[in-house]
Protein backbone atom coordinates (compact mmCIF):
# COMPACT_ATOMS: atom_id res chain seq x y z
CA UNK A 1 0.00 0.00 0.00
CA UNK A 2 1.51 3.28 -1.37
CA UNK A 3 1.07 6.88 -2.43
CA UNK A 4 -2.82 7.79 -1.43
CA UNK A 5 -3.74 4.14 -1.49
CA UNK A 6 -3.43 4.02 2.29
CA UNK A 7 -5.34 7.21 3.02
CA UNK A 8 -9.11 6.66 4.21
CA UNK A 9 -11.85 7.54 6.21
CA UNK A 10 -11.77 6.54 9.95
CA UNK A 11 -14.28 4.14 8.89
CA UNK A 12 -12.80 2.81 5.64
CA UNK A 13 -9.94 2.17 7.94
CA UNK A 14 -12.19 -0.13 10.48
CA UNK A 15 -13.31 -2.18 8.35
CA UNK A 16 -10.04 -2.77 6.43
CA UNK A 17 -8.34 -3.36 9.76
CA UNK A 18 -11.01 -5.92 10.24
CA UNK A 19 -10.57 -7.79 7.08
CA UNK A 20 -6.95 -7.60 7.41
CA UNK A 21 -7.53 -8.90 11.23
CA UNK A 22 -9.15 -11.74 9.92
CA UNK A 23 -12.70 -11.12 10.44
CA UNK A 24 -15.72 -12.64 7.93
CA UNK A 25 -18.20 -12.01 10.44
CA UNK A 26 -19.66 -9.00 12.89
CA UNK A 27 -22.48 -8.73 15.66
CA UNK A 28 -24.35 -5.51 16.10
CA UNK A 29 -26.77 -3.09 16.05
CA UNK A 30 -26.71 0.23 14.46
CA UNK A 31 -27.51 3.86 16.20
CA UNK A 32 -26.03 7.39 15.54
CA UNK A 33 -22.85 7.05 16.58
CA UNK A 34 -21.37 3.93 14.46
CA UNK A 35 -23.50 5.37 11.46
CA UNK A 36 -20.33 5.50 8.94
CA UNK A 37 -19.11 2.47 9.96
CA UNK A 38 -22.26 1.08 8.93
CA UNK A 39 -22.39 2.89 5.63
CA UNK A 40 -18.99 1.19 4.99
CA UNK A 41 -20.35 -1.89 5.88
CA UNK A 42 -23.02 -1.71 3.19
CA UNK A 43 -20.58 -0.77 0.67
CA UNK A 44 -18.43 -4.23 1.14
CA UNK A 45 -19.02 -7.93 0.81
CA UNK A 46 -16.07 -9.19 2.39
CA UNK A 47 -17.60 -9.16 6.08
CA UNK A 48 -20.98 -10.15 7.04
CA UNK A 49 -22.86 -8.14 9.58
CA UNK A 50 -25.36 -9.96 11.69
CA UNK A 51 -27.99 -7.69 12.90
CA UNK A 52 -29.16 -8.97 16.65
CA UNK A 53 -32.08 -7.26 18.44
CA UNK A 54 -30.28 -6.04 21.21
CA UNK A 55 -26.65 -5.36 22.28
CA UNK A 56 -26.23 -7.97 24.89
CA UNK A 57 -27.48 -10.67 22.12
CA UNK A 58 -24.48 -9.13 20.28
CA UNK A 59 -22.01 -9.70 22.68
CA UNK A 60 -23.22 -13.25 23.61
CA UNK A 61 -23.38 -14.22 20.29
CA UNK A 62 -19.79 -13.19 19.69
CA UNK A 63 -18.48 -14.95 22.50
CA UNK A 64 -20.42 -18.20 21.10
CA UNK A 65 -18.51 -17.71 17.80
CA UNK A 66 -15.09 -16.67 19.78
CA UNK A 67 -15.37 -19.98 21.98
CA UNK A 68 -16.59 -22.43 19.19
CA UNK A 69 -14.07 -21.46 16.63
CA UNK A 70 -10.69 -20.22 18.74
CA UNK A 71 -11.23 -17.33 16.80
CA UNK A 72 -11.81 -13.82 18.16
CA UNK A 73 -15.19 -12.45 18.56
CA UNK A 74 -16.30 -8.76 17.13
CA UNK A 75 -18.83 -6.94 18.48
CA UNK A 76 -20.24 -3.13 16.96
CA UNK A 77 -22.29 -1.19 19.18
CA UNK A 78 -23.20 2.60 19.16
CA UNK A 79 -22.56 4.79 21.87
CA UNK A 80 -24.47 5.68 25.28
CA UNK A 81 -26.80 2.77 25.44
CA UNK A 82 -25.19 0.43 23.30
CA UNK A 83 -22.06 0.74 24.96
CA UNK A 84 -24.07 0.00 28.83
CA UNK A 85 -25.86 -2.66 27.39
CA UNK A 86 -22.89 -4.55 26.33
CA UNK A 87 -21.30 -4.13 29.63
CA UNK A 88 -22.46 -7.55 30.74
CA UNK A 89 -21.25 -9.73 27.82
CA UNK A 90 -18.00 -7.91 27.89
CA UNK A 91 -17.85 -9.03 31.80
CA UNK A 92 -18.73 -12.50 31.30
CA UNK A 93 -16.18 -13.01 28.72
CA UNK A 94 -13.44 -11.08 31.01
CA UNK A 95 -14.43 -13.82 33.67
CA UNK A 96 -14.60 -16.67 31.12
CA UNK A 97 -11.55 -15.80 29.55
CA UNK A 98 -13.28 -15.23 26.10
CA UNK A 99 -11.36 -13.09 23.13
CA UNK A 100 -14.07 -10.13 21.96
CA UNK A 101 -13.42 -7.08 20.45
CA UNK A 102 -16.16 -4.65 21.03
CA UNK A 103 -16.58 -1.34 18.45
CA UNK A 104 -18.17 1.41 19.89
CA UNK A 105 -19.52 4.78 18.95
CA UNK A 106 -18.95 7.77 20.25
CA UNK A 107 -20.05 11.54 20.25
CA UNK A 108 -17.90 13.86 18.26
CA UNK A 109 -14.40 14.57 20.60
CA UNK A 110 -15.60 18.30 20.89
CA UNK A 111 -18.86 16.97 22.71
CA UNK A 112 -17.66 14.51 25.09
CA UNK A 113 -18.03 15.78 28.89
CA UNK A 114 -21.05 17.95 27.73
CA UNK A 115 -23.59 15.13 28.22
CA UNK A 116 -24.19 15.04 24.72
CA UNK A 117 -27.34 12.92 23.32
CA UNK A 118 -25.87 9.18 23.79
CA UNK A 119 -22.95 9.95 25.51
CA UNK A 120 -21.50 7.88 28.30
CA UNK A 121 -17.95 7.36 29.53
CA UNK A 122 -17.39 4.32 27.99
CA UNK A 123 -13.65 3.70 28.99
CA UNK A 124 -14.39 4.55 32.47
CA UNK A 125 -17.62 2.38 32.38
CA UNK A 126 -15.46 -0.85 30.56
CA UNK A 127 -12.31 -0.02 32.44
CA UNK A 128 -13.08 -2.85 35.14
CA UNK A 129 -14.95 -5.32 32.50
CA UNK A 130 -11.93 -5.24 30.32
CA UNK A 131 -8.64 -6.43 29.69
CA UNK A 132 -7.87 -2.93 28.23
CA UNK A 133 -9.55 -0.44 26.39
CA UNK A 134 -9.18 3.01 24.24
CA UNK A 135 -10.53 6.04 23.32
CA UNK A 136 -9.47 6.90 19.60
CA UNK A 137 -8.99 10.76 19.72
CA UNK A 138 -7.03 10.84 16.15
CA UNK A 139 -7.85 9.09 13.09
CA UNK A 140 -4.04 8.37 12.53
CA UNK A 141 -3.87 6.09 15.91
CA UNK A 142 -7.40 3.98 14.71
CA UNK A 143 -5.62 0.89 12.73
CA UNK A 144 -2.81 0.50 15.43
CA UNK A 145 -5.25 0.45 17.94
CA UNK A 146 -7.55 -1.95 16.36
CA UNK A 147 -4.73 -4.18 15.45
CA UNK A 148 -3.23 -4.07 18.94
CA UNK A 149 -6.74 -4.56 20.22
CA UNK A 150 -6.98 -8.09 18.66
CA UNK A 151 -3.57 -8.84 19.78
CA UNK A 152 -4.80 -8.10 23.51
CA UNK A 153 -7.70 -10.11 23.13
CA UNK A 154 -6.17 -13.16 21.98
CA UNK A 155 -3.04 -13.50 23.42
CA UNK A 156 -1.88 -14.83 27.11
CA UNK A 157 -5.14 -15.04 29.08
CA UNK A 158 -7.57 -14.43 26.45
CA UNK A 159 -10.81 -11.36 27.51
CA UNK A 160 -12.50 -8.82 25.97
CA UNK A 161 -11.41 -4.96 24.83
CA UNK A 162 -13.12 -1.83 23.86
CA UNK A 163 -12.06 0.40 21.30
CA UNK A 164 -14.09 3.46 21.46
CA UNK A 165 -14.47 6.00 18.66
CA UNK A 166 -15.93 9.23 18.18
CA UNK A 167 -17.82 10.09 15.44
CA UNK A 168 -16.19 12.51 14.24
CA UNK A 169 -13.03 10.23 13.87
CA UNK A 170 -15.01 7.91 11.63
CA UNK A 171 -15.26 10.92 9.09
CA UNK A 172 -11.82 12.39 9.56
CA UNK A 173 -9.46 11.01 6.99
CA UNK A 174 -5.95 9.87 7.64
CA UNK A 175 -3.19 6.75 7.13
CA UNK A 176 -3.65 3.24 7.50
CA UNK A 177 -1.23 1.41 8.54
CA UNK A 178 -1.20 -2.89 8.38
CA UNK A 179 -1.14 -5.04 11.10
CA UNK A 180 2.57 -6.33 10.48
CA UNK A 181 4.07 -2.45 10.74
CA UNK A 182 2.74 -1.60 14.11
CA UNK A 183 4.47 -1.48 16.84
CA UNK A 184 3.20 -3.69 19.55
CA UNK A 185 2.58 -2.17 23.23
CA UNK A 186 5.62 -3.29 25.06
CA UNK A 187 4.22 -3.18 28.55
CA UNK A 188 1.86 -6.24 27.21
CA UNK A 189 3.97 -9.32 26.42
CA UNK A 190 2.59 -12.85 28.06
CA UNK A 191 4.86 -15.11 29.28
CA UNK A 192 4.35 -18.42 27.33
CA UNK A 193 7.22 -20.69 28.48
CA UNK A 194 6.99 -21.68 31.43
CA UNK A 195 10.21 -21.87 33.56
CA UNK A 196 11.57 -25.19 33.30
CA UNK A 197 13.03 -25.61 37.19
CA UNK A 198 9.65 -25.05 37.87
CA UNK A 199 8.16 -28.01 35.27
CA UNK A 200 10.87 -30.40 36.63
CA UNK A 201 9.99 -29.60 40.57
CA UNK A 202 6.47 -30.26 39.43
CA UNK A 203 7.64 -33.63 36.89
CA UNK A 204 9.13 -34.83 40.43
CA UNK A 205 6.64 -34.21 42.53
CA UNK A 206 4.08 -35.95 40.59
CA UNK A 207 6.27 -39.06 40.20
CA UNK A 208 6.42 -39.23 44.02
CA UNK A 209 2.55 -39.04 44.51
CA UNK A 210 -0.10 -41.98 45.70
CA UNK A 211 -3.17 -40.11 45.81
CA UNK A 212 -2.70 -37.85 42.78
CA UNK A 213 -5.08 -35.97 40.44
CA UNK A 214 -4.77 -33.61 37.58
CA UNK A 215 -8.14 -30.81 37.76
CA UNK A 216 -8.28 -28.84 34.43
CA UNK A 217 -9.99 -26.13 33.22
CA UNK A 218 -11.01 -23.72 30.58
CA UNK A 219 -7.45 -23.00 30.07
CA UNK A 220 -6.66 -25.66 28.37
CA UNK A 221 -9.69 -25.24 26.15
CA UNK A 222 -8.11 -21.93 24.83
CA UNK A 223 -4.49 -22.90 24.41
CA UNK A 224 -6.20 -24.58 21.62
CA UNK A 225 -6.30 -28.02 20.08
CA UNK A 226 -2.69 -29.19 20.87
CA UNK A 227 -3.16 -28.47 24.60
CA UNK A 228 -6.10 -31.18 24.98
CA UNK A 229 -4.18 -33.35 22.86
CA UNK A 230 -1.03 -32.81 25.12
CA UNK A 231 -3.23 -33.43 28.19
CA UNK A 232 -4.66 -36.68 27.29
CA UNK A 233 -0.85 -37.64 26.75
CA UNK A 234 -0.01 -37.06 29.59
CA UNK A 235 -2.78 -38.91 31.69
CA UNK A 236 -1.71 -41.63 29.15
CA UNK A 237 1.31 -41.30 30.28
CA UNK A 238 0.91 -40.65 33.85
CA UNK A 239 -2.22 -42.91 34.27
CA UNK A 240 -3.69 -40.44 36.60
CA UNK A 241 -7.23 -39.69 37.09
CA UNK A 242 -8.82 -36.49 35.33
CA UNK A 243 -11.24 -34.14 36.39
CA UNK A 244 -12.71 -30.33 34.87
CA UNK A 245 -14.26 -27.52 36.01
CA UNK A 246 -17.60 -26.30 33.95
CA UNK A 247 -15.40 -24.52 31.50
CA UNK A 248 -13.09 -26.93 30.92
CA UNK A 249 -14.97 -30.22 29.92
CA UNK A 250 -14.22 -31.31 26.60
CA UNK A 251 -10.46 -31.48 27.19
CA UNK A 252 -10.16 -34.75 28.21
CA UNK A 253 -12.93 -37.19 26.36
CA UNK A 254 -15.83 -37.96 29.27
CA UNK A 255 -15.54 -41.60 27.68
CA UNK A 256 -12.02 -41.89 29.02
CA UNK A 257 -10.80 -44.49 31.56
CA UNK A 258 -9.35 -42.17 33.77
CA UNK A 259 -12.38 -39.62 33.96
CA UNK A 260 -14.07 -38.59 37.31
CA UNK A 261 -16.45 -36.37 35.70
CA UNK A 262 -16.66 -32.54 36.39
CA UNK A 263 -15.91 -31.26 40.29
CA UNK A 264 -17.00 -28.95 42.44
CA UNK A 265 -20.39 -27.69 43.72
CA UNK A 266 -22.86 -29.81 41.75
CA UNK A 267 -19.82 -32.26 40.43
CA UNK A 268 -19.50 -36.08 40.85
CA UNK A 269 -18.73 -37.50 43.95
CA UNK A 270 -15.70 -39.52 43.05
CA UNK A 271 -13.98 -36.14 41.75
CA UNK A 272 -14.67 -33.79 44.85
CA UNK A 273 -13.69 -36.80 47.15
CA UNK A 274 -10.44 -37.62 44.57
CA UNK A 275 -9.97 -32.84 45.16
CA UNK A 276 -10.33 -33.90 49.29
CA UNK A 277 -7.76 -36.38 49.56
CA UNK A 278 -5.32 -36.46 47.20
CA UNK A 279 -1.68 -35.70 48.21
CA UNK A 280 -1.02 -34.16 44.59
CA UNK A 281 -3.44 -31.99 42.91
CA UNK A 282 -2.22 -30.83 39.37
CA UNK A 283 -4.01 -28.06 38.51
CA UNK A 284 -3.79 -26.81 34.92
CA UNK A 285 -5.37 -23.87 33.40
CA UNK A 286 -7.83 -23.46 35.99
CA UNK A 287 -8.41 -20.88 39.14
CA UNK A 288 -9.51 -22.13 42.54
CA UNK A 289 -12.99 -20.70 41.85
CA UNK A 290 -14.63 -20.66 44.79
CA UNK A 291 -17.70 -23.13 42.72
CA UNK A 292 -14.61 -25.53 42.97
CA UNK A 293 -13.14 -24.84 46.32
CA UNK A 294 -15.71 -24.85 48.70
CA UNK A 295 -14.86 -23.97 52.31
CA UNK A 296 -11.42 -22.33 51.50
CA UNK A 297 -9.85 -23.42 54.55
CA UNK A 298 -10.89 -27.25 54.52
CA UNK A 299 -9.91 -27.37 50.74
CA UNK A 300 -8.35 -30.53 49.81
CA UNK A 301 -6.30 -30.28 53.56
CA UNK A 302 -3.25 -32.43 52.85
CA UNK A 303 -2.61 -32.07 49.19
CA UNK A 304 0.93 -30.04 47.33
CA UNK A 305 -0.43 -28.43 44.99
CA UNK A 306 0.94 -27.66 40.90
CA UNK A 307 -0.86 -24.49 39.21
CA UNK A 308 0.08 -24.30 35.67
CA UNK A 309 -1.85 -20.74 34.48
CA UNK A 310 -0.71 -18.02 31.57
CA UNK A 311 -1.99 -15.56 34.02
CA UNK A 312 0.40 -14.47 37.01
CA UNK A 313 -2.32 -12.79 38.64
CA UNK A 314 -4.23 -15.84 39.01
CA UNK A 315 -1.20 -18.17 40.80
CA UNK A 316 -1.96 -17.74 45.05
CA UNK A 317 -5.02 -16.01 44.11
CA UNK A 318 -7.37 -17.93 45.89
CA UNK A 319 -5.47 -21.02 47.23
CA UNK A 320 -1.76 -20.83 47.98
CA UNK A 321 0.59 -23.36 45.70
CA UNK A 322 3.69 -25.35 46.47
CA UNK A 323 4.47 -25.42 42.75
CA UNK A 324 3.53 -22.00 40.86
CA UNK A 325 4.30 -22.46 37.12
CA UNK A 326 3.16 -18.92 34.67
CA UNK A 327 3.18 -19.70 30.78
CA UNK A 328 0.92 -21.23 28.42
CA UNK A 329 -1.06 -24.86 29.15
CA UNK A 330 0.01 -26.35 25.49
CA UNK A 331 3.68 -24.84 25.81
CA UNK A 332 3.94 -26.14 29.56
CA UNK A 333 2.25 -29.41 28.79
CA UNK A 334 4.85 -30.24 26.07
CA UNK A 335 7.57 -30.41 28.28
CA UNK A 336 5.62 -32.34 30.90
CA UNK A 337 5.50 -34.95 28.45
CA UNK A 338 8.91 -34.84 27.23
CA UNK A 339 10.08 -34.73 30.99
CA UNK A 340 7.95 -37.34 32.52
CA UNK A 341 8.79 -39.32 29.62
CA UNK A 342 12.76 -38.50 30.27
CA UNK A 343 12.26 -39.88 34.15
CA UNK A 344 15.32 -42.17 35.08
CA UNK A 345 13.01 -44.29 37.03
CA UNK A 346 9.16 -44.65 36.00
CA UNK A 347 6.71 -44.75 38.29
CA UNK A 348 5.18 -48.28 39.41
CA UNK A 349 1.42 -48.42 38.05
CA UNK A 350 1.03 -50.57 41.78
CA UNK A 351 2.00 -46.67 43.29
CA UNK A 352 -1.29 -45.58 42.92
CA UNK A 353 -3.14 -48.85 42.89
CA UNK A 354 -4.76 -48.66 46.41
CA UNK A 355 -5.91 -44.77 45.03
CA UNK A 356 -7.90 -46.29 42.25
CA UNK A 357 -9.65 -48.87 44.33
CA UNK A 358 -10.69 -45.71 46.74
CA UNK A 359 -11.55 -44.05 43.38
CA UNK A 360 -13.31 -47.00 41.84
CA UNK A 361 -15.71 -47.30 45.28
CA UNK A 362 -16.39 -43.75 44.97
CA UNK A 363 -17.64 -44.58 41.52
CA UNK A 364 -19.95 -46.63 42.72
CA UNK A 365 -21.39 -44.60 44.51
CA UNK A 366 -23.48 -43.19 41.18
CA UNK A 367 -23.99 -39.79 42.72
CA UNK A 368 -25.50 -38.08 39.44
CA UNK A 369 -28.53 -40.98 40.37
CA UNK A 370 -32.25 -40.07 39.86
CA UNK A 371 -35.58 -41.40 40.32
CA UNK A 372 -37.48 -42.30 37.74
CA UNK A 373 -40.73 -41.60 36.43
CA UNK A 374 -43.30 -43.34 33.58
CA UNK A 375 -45.53 -40.31 33.97
CA UNK A 376 -43.36 -37.18 34.17
CA UNK A 377 -40.11 -36.49 32.34
CA UNK A 378 -37.36 -35.95 34.57
CA UNK A 379 -34.59 -33.28 33.60
CA UNK A 380 -31.85 -35.62 34.15
CA UNK A 381 -33.98 -38.19 31.57
CA UNK A 382 -34.17 -35.37 29.23
CA UNK A 383 -30.79 -34.68 28.46
CA UNK A 384 -29.52 -38.18 28.60
CA UNK A 385 -31.86 -38.91 25.84
CA UNK A 386 -30.67 -35.54 23.74
CA UNK A 387 -27.06 -36.47 23.99
CA UNK A 388 -27.74 -40.32 23.02
CA UNK A 389 -30.03 -38.57 20.04
CA UNK A 390 -26.98 -36.68 18.77
CA UNK A 391 -23.94 -38.69 19.47
CA UNK A 392 -22.06 -38.87 16.53
CA UNK A 393 -23.23 -36.07 15.06
CA UNK A 394 -21.65 -32.54 14.41
CA UNK A 395 -23.22 -31.25 17.56
CA UNK A 396 -22.12 -27.80 19.32
CA UNK A 397 -23.98 -26.97 22.77
CA UNK A 398 -24.73 -23.88 24.53
CA UNK A 399 -27.00 -23.03 27.76
CA UNK A 400 -28.41 -20.38 29.94
CA UNK A 401 -27.86 -20.83 33.42
CA UNK A 402 -29.66 -22.28 36.35
CA UNK A 403 -30.30 -26.35 37.03
CA UNK A 404 -30.73 -27.48 33.37
CA UNK A 405 -27.14 -25.88 32.84
CA UNK A 406 -25.83 -28.06 35.90
CA UNK A 407 -27.39 -31.13 34.47
CA UNK A 408 -26.41 -30.78 31.18
CA UNK A 409 -23.06 -30.43 32.82
CA UNK A 410 -23.94 -34.07 34.37
CA UNK A 411 -25.25 -35.99 31.89
CA UNK A 412 -24.18 -34.72 28.27
CA UNK A 413 -20.46 -36.41 27.74
CA UNK A 414 -18.40 -34.39 25.52
CA UNK A 415 -15.43 -35.73 23.68
CA UNK A 416 -13.75 -32.77 21.99
CA UNK A 417 -12.86 -29.21 23.22
CA UNK A 418 -14.93 -26.05 21.58
CA UNK A 419 -18.23 -28.07 21.94
CA UNK A 420 -19.60 -26.77 25.14
CA UNK A 421 -20.08 -23.00 25.49
CA UNK A 422 -21.97 -21.71 28.53
CA UNK A 423 -21.53 -19.07 31.19
CA UNK A 424 -19.16 -19.94 33.76
CA UNK A 425 -17.69 -17.14 36.10
CA UNK A 426 -20.64 -14.51 35.83
CA UNK A 427 -23.45 -17.04 35.68
CA UNK A 428 -25.29 -14.92 33.15
CA UNK A 429 -29.07 -15.71 32.78
CA UNK A 430 -29.94 -14.86 28.78
CA UNK A 431 -26.49 -16.17 27.55
CA UNK A 432 -27.48 -19.57 25.81
CA UNK A 433 -29.66 -18.48 23.18
CA UNK A 434 -27.33 -15.53 21.20
CA UNK A 435 -24.35 -17.89 21.89
CA UNK A 436 -26.36 -20.35 20.03
CA UNK A 437 -26.44 -18.20 17.20
CA UNK A 438 -23.02 -17.05 17.44
CA UNK A 439 -21.73 -20.80 17.08
CA UNK A 440 -24.11 -21.12 14.34
CA UNK A 441 -23.29 -18.30 12.46
CA UNK A 442 -19.61 -19.82 12.73
CA UNK A 443 -20.26 -23.51 11.81
CA UNK A 444 -23.80 -23.01 9.23
CA UNK A 445 -23.85 -27.13 8.39
CA UNK A 446 -23.52 -27.92 12.33
CA UNK A 447 -26.03 -28.72 14.50
CA UNK A 448 -26.62 -25.97 17.61
CA UNK A 449 -28.94 -27.00 20.28
CA UNK A 450 -29.14 -24.33 23.55
CA UNK A 451 -30.43 -26.20 26.46
CA UNK A 452 -32.14 -23.59 28.58
CA UNK A 453 -34.69 -23.18 31.09
CA UNK A 454 -38.17 -21.48 31.05
CA UNK A 455 -36.60 -18.06 33.19
CA UNK A 456 -33.59 -18.28 31.54
CA UNK A 457 -34.41 -18.02 27.78
CA UNK A 458 -36.85 -15.28 28.45
CA UNK A 459 -33.81 -12.78 28.78
CA UNK A 460 -32.84 -13.10 25.15
CA UNK A 461 -36.02 -14.53 23.52
CA UNK A 462 -35.88 -11.55 21.19
CA UNK A 463 -32.95 -13.05 19.06
CA UNK A 464 -35.02 -15.81 18.03
CA UNK A 465 -35.79 -13.22 15.13
CA UNK A 466 -32.01 -12.78 14.40
CA UNK A 467 -32.09 -16.98 13.86
CA UNK A 468 -35.30 -16.85 11.71
CA UNK A 469 -33.50 -13.74 9.69
CA UNK A 470 -30.67 -15.21 8.66
CA UNK A 471 -31.54 -18.75 8.82
CA UNK A 472 -29.67 -20.36 11.37
CA UNK A 473 -31.26 -22.99 12.44
CA UNK A 474 -30.26 -23.36 16.01
CA UNK A 475 -32.66 -25.62 18.67
CA UNK A 476 -33.61 -24.06 21.94
CA UNK A 477 -34.43 -27.14 24.15
CA UNK A 478 -36.27 -25.62 26.99
CA UNK A 479 -36.53 -27.68 30.81
CA UNK A 480 -39.93 -26.36 31.47
CA UNK A 481 -40.67 -26.92 35.03
CA UNK A 482 -42.25 -23.15 35.54
CA UNK A 483 -39.76 -22.29 38.44
CA UNK A 484 -36.37 -20.26 38.02
CA UNK A 485 -35.37 -24.21 39.28
CA UNK A 486 -32.15 -23.53 41.24
CA UNK A 487 -33.05 -20.46 42.58
CA UNK A 488 -36.16 -22.34 44.03
CA UNK A 489 -33.65 -25.24 45.07
CA UNK A 490 -31.77 -23.09 46.88
CA UNK A 491 -34.83 -21.37 49.19
CA UNK A 492 -35.90 -24.93 49.48
CA UNK A 493 -32.72 -26.73 50.83
CA UNK A 494 -31.29 -23.24 52.70
CA UNK A 495 -33.77 -20.91 53.41
CA UNK A 496 -36.77 -22.73 54.97
CA UNK A 497 -38.77 -23.44 51.87
CA UNK A 498 -39.59 -19.82 51.74
CA UNK A 499 -40.47 -19.50 47.62
CA UNK A 500 -40.20 -15.69 47.22
CA UNK A 501 -40.63 -15.09 43.92
CA UNK A 502 -38.83 -17.83 41.87
CA UNK A 503 -42.71 -19.49 40.42
CA UNK A 504 -44.01 -18.26 37.07
CA UNK A 505 -47.37 -17.41 36.47
CA UNK A 506 -47.71 -15.74 33.56
CA UNK A 507 -45.34 -18.62 31.52
CA UNK A 508 -45.66 -17.49 27.77
CA UNK A 509 -46.78 -20.08 25.53
CA UNK A 510 -43.34 -21.37 23.61
CA UNK A 511 -45.11 -23.08 21.06
CA UNK A 512 -47.13 -20.09 19.76
CA UNK A 513 -44.13 -18.03 20.53
CA UNK A 514 -41.66 -19.44 18.24
CA UNK A 515 -44.51 -19.32 15.48
CA UNK A 516 -45.01 -15.98 16.46
CA UNK A 517 -41.39 -15.75 15.30
CA UNK A 518 -40.92 -17.47 12.47
CA UNK A 519 -39.69 -20.90 13.68
CA UNK A 520 -40.89 -24.24 14.65
CA UNK A 521 -42.32 -24.66 17.96
CA UNK A 522 -42.66 -28.37 19.55
CA UNK A 523 -43.97 -29.52 23.20
CA UNK A 524 -43.71 -33.03 24.53
CA UNK A 525 -45.12 -33.89 28.11
CA UNK A 526 -44.57 -37.34 27.84
CA UNK A 527 -41.56 -39.64 28.73
CA UNK A 528 -42.80 -41.89 25.95
CA UNK A 529 -43.22 -39.50 23.54
CA UNK A 530 -39.47 -37.56 24.35
CA UNK A 531 -36.82 -39.87 21.47
CA UNK A 532 -39.88 -39.28 18.74
CA UNK A 533 -40.41 -35.40 19.35
CA UNK A 534 -36.31 -34.69 19.29
CA UNK A 535 -35.76 -36.57 16.74
CA UNK A 536 -37.91 -33.86 14.99
CA UNK A 537 -36.52 -31.39 16.24
CA UNK A 538 -33.55 -32.15 14.88
CA UNK A 539 -34.78 -32.95 11.13
CA UNK A 540 -36.36 -29.55 11.03
CA UNK A 541 -33.93 -27.51 9.05
CA UNK A 542 -35.30 -24.09 10.68
CA UNK A 543 -34.59 -22.32 14.52
CA UNK A 544 -36.81 -24.52 17.27
CA UNK A 545 -38.17 -23.58 20.43
CA UNK A 546 -38.88 -27.30 21.93
CA UNK A 547 -40.81 -26.87 25.04
CA UNK A 548 -39.86 -29.87 26.83
CA UNK A 549 -42.52 -30.26 30.33
CA UNK A 550 -40.37 -31.71 33.07
CA UNK A 551 -40.82 -32.65 36.79
CA UNK A 552 -41.21 -29.29 38.98
CA UNK A 553 -39.52 -29.80 41.71
CA UNK A 554 -36.35 -32.12 40.69
CA UNK A 555 -32.98 -30.71 42.45
CA UNK A 556 -30.16 -30.82 40.86
CA UNK A 557 -27.42 -33.19 43.17
CA UNK A 558 -24.31 -33.57 44.49
CA UNK A 559 -24.85 -30.26 46.08
CA UNK A 560 -21.88 -28.71 48.20
CA UNK A 561 -23.80 -26.43 50.53
CA UNK A 562 -22.41 -23.02 51.03
CA UNK A 563 -19.37 -22.75 53.51
CA UNK A 564 -19.08 -26.74 52.91
CA UNK A 565 -15.93 -29.11 51.80
CA UNK A 566 -15.55 -31.22 49.16
CA UNK A 567 -16.24 -34.07 51.40
CA UNK A 568 -19.51 -32.50 52.95
CA UNK A 569 -21.48 -33.44 49.79
CA UNK A 570 -25.44 -33.81 50.04
CA UNK A 571 -26.22 -36.80 47.30
CA UNK A 572 -29.98 -36.95 46.03
CA UNK A 573 -30.76 -40.14 48.66
CA UNK A 574 -29.70 -37.42 51.40
CA UNK A 575 -32.04 -35.17 50.55
CA UNK A 576 -34.89 -36.52 51.48
CA UNK A 577 -35.46 -34.13 54.04
CA UNK A 578 -38.57 -32.59 55.08
CA UNK A 579 -37.90 -29.22 53.01
CA UNK A 580 -38.12 -31.15 50.17
CA UNK A 581 -41.53 -33.71 51.36
CA UNK A 582 -43.38 -30.65 52.57
CA UNK A 583 -42.33 -28.26 49.49
CA UNK A 584 -45.41 -26.29 48.34
CA UNK A 585 -45.67 -23.92 45.15
CA UNK A 586 -46.58 -20.07 45.26
CA UNK A 587 -49.87 -20.74 45.42
CA UNK A 588 -49.83 -23.03 48.40
CA UNK A 589 -50.51 -26.30 46.53
CA UNK A 590 -48.57 -29.54 47.79
CA UNK A 591 -46.36 -30.40 44.63
CA UNK A 592 -44.75 -33.77 45.92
Amino acid sequence: MTGTDNQMTGAEIVLKALKDNGVEHIFGYPGGAVLPIYDEIFQQDDIQHILVRHEQGAGHAAEGYARSTGKVGVMLVTSGPGATNAVTPLQDALMDSVPIVCLTGQVPTSLIGSDAFQECDTVGITRPCTKHNWLVKDVNDLARIIHEAFRIAQSGRPGPVVVDIPKDVQFATGTYTAPETHKVQKSYQPKVQGDLNAIKAAIELMATARRPVIYTGGGVINSGPEASKLLRELVELTDFPITSTLMGLGAYPASGKNWLKMLGMHGSYEANMAMHDCDVMVCIGARFDDRITGRLNAFSPNSKKIHVDIDASSINKNVHVDVPIVGDVASVLEDMVRLWRALPKKQEKTQIAEWWQSITKWRARNSFAYATNNDVIMPQYAIQRLFELTRGRDTYITTEVGQHQMWAAQFFEFEEPNRWMTSGGLGTMGYGLPAALGVQIAHPESLVIDIAGDASIQMCIQEMSCAVQYNAPIKIFILNNQYMGMVRQWQQLLHGNRLSNSYTEAMPDFVKLAEAYGAVGLRCEKPADLDGAIMEMIDVKKPVIFDCRVANLANCFPMIPSGKAHNEMLLPDEATDEAVANAIDAKGRQLV
